[in-house]
């Protein structure tokens, strides 16, 4: 393991670095890595890194979802109101009904497995999206009008909204029903999610008020909740399925959040630990989303595939166009935030392959899309990002 993880880092870093000199996002660099590195390729990641793989990843977004929740003013995210609702939701569910609609009639599917197929890639990553925007808060480009928190809100909750509708057409695809209390689950995991995470930070503000605790300490604290958090919310899936929903990572970020109003001094300072951690964790994350594409199922999907991706994308834009109707943005600010709220990674990988692994009909060609959803938005999203938003959102 020891040495996969010199091999990830090394290579990684030295890949990242060769594409940013390029004028290349330095994401791209880190997924080719994976690639390489990966089982599917040269296969020199050794087994037992392979097999924690989805903890790391999510090891990962724990550190940059925190982050974020440090860096997100709640009285911002006010401001834009109903907008930010509707960013939760509305985007992806376009993306789903494009879906619906256009891969019948490229690949030999069903209306259904269509739809399965939509709930796979509408997920946005906030692996890819929320640093992004982190910087964009840094050099205050779009915070006059609080667009970098708006998209970094909504990716957190889109992604609940996703997963539920991926859980709810998967149990249609293979029991051949579905449960309205499903649904539920979708109010259910914001709710308790906030609620939770409200509740610790409350009670970590008051912790650290009354006793004196190193800022590095303070991050092993938040940080050791937030894995018993997401274990929660595992355990709670398990045991309550189709009945309660909770969302860790939410409770994650609402704990950032928190900390952020009550205790802004020391969010800044959490902030800067965090963004340390980062660094580390970024590569691990997208090094590892990388391990897990298998380029030739790519290769499958040919033309149609690449057409298809780009087809539901231009929905998705279409829906947060929808969603940014009542806002004072200007056409750049709305074409920027059109952009940025595409890429996919994170979620593709961890849940692309269950159609396959379950034996539905559909399965392949679903992965075959989802490995394609990553290699092409996350670094083109990644790329837009960097390349336009000097030029499209005002500086503060």
């Amino acid at each position: 393991m020891l040495l996969s993880l010199a091999l990830i880092f090394l290579c990684g870093m030295t890949l990242a670095k060769i594409f940013s000199y390029l004028k290349l996002p330095s994401l791209l660099g880190l997924i080719i890595t994976g690639i390489l590195l990966g089982p599917y390729c040269f296969n020199l990641l050794d087994k037992s890194i392979l097999s924690i793989s989805a903890d790391l990843r999510e090891l990962a977004l724990i550190i940059i979802l925190t982050r974020a929740g440090l860096n997100l003013d709640i009285e911002d995210l006010k401001k834009v109101g109903t907008p930010a609702i509707l960013m939760c939701f509305v985007p992806a569910s376009f993306e789903i009904i494009g879906m619906i609609l256009i891969a019948p009639k490229l690949f030999d599917i069903t209306i259904l497995d269509a739809a399965l197929m939509g709930s796979v890639v509408a997920a946005v990553s906030p692996a890819v999206l929320v640093p992004k925007m982190l910087k964009l808060i840094d050099e205050k480009y779009g915070t006059n009008k609080s667009i970098p928190q708006l998209l970094m809100a909504g990716a957190s909750v889109d992604d609940i909204f996703v997963i539920v509708l991926f859980a709810s057409f998967t149990s249609l695809v293979k029991d051949g029903s579905i449960s309205a209390l499903n649904f539920i689950k979708i109010p259910t995991s914001i709710i308790l999610g906030l609620i939770v995470g409200i509740i610790i930070a409350f009670i970590l503000s008051k912790f650290f008020t009354r006793f004196h605790i190193r800022d590095s300490a303070k991050v092993v604290i938040i940080l050791s909740i937030s894995f018993i958090l997401v274990t929660i919310e595992n355990y709670i899936s398990n045991f309550f399925s189709g009945i309660i929903g909770f969302s860790g990572l939410l409770a994650v970020m609402s704990i950032g959040a928190y900390l952020k109003k009550s205790k802004e001094e020391l969010s800044k300072r959490l902030s800067l630990k965090y963004s340390k951690l980062w660094v580390a964790a970024e590569i691990i994350l997208f090094v590892l989303v990388g391990a897990a594409v298998n380029i030739n199922y790519a290769l499958k999907a040919g033309l149609s595939g690449i057409i298809l991706i780009f087809a539901v994308l231009i929905f998705r834009m279409f829906g947060v166009l929808v969603s940014l109707i009542k806002t004072n943005l200007n056409k750049k600010e709305r074409v920027f935030s059109m952009m940025a709220y595409c890429p996919k990674a994170t979620v593709q990988a961890a849940i692309g392959s269950i159609p396959l692994s379950l034996g539905f009909q559909s399965g392949e060609i679903i992965l075959v899309i989802a490995v394609l959803a990553i290699l092409i938005t996350a670094p083109l999203g990644a790329f837009a990002i960097d390349l336009f938003y000097k030029r499209l959102l005002e500086h503060k």
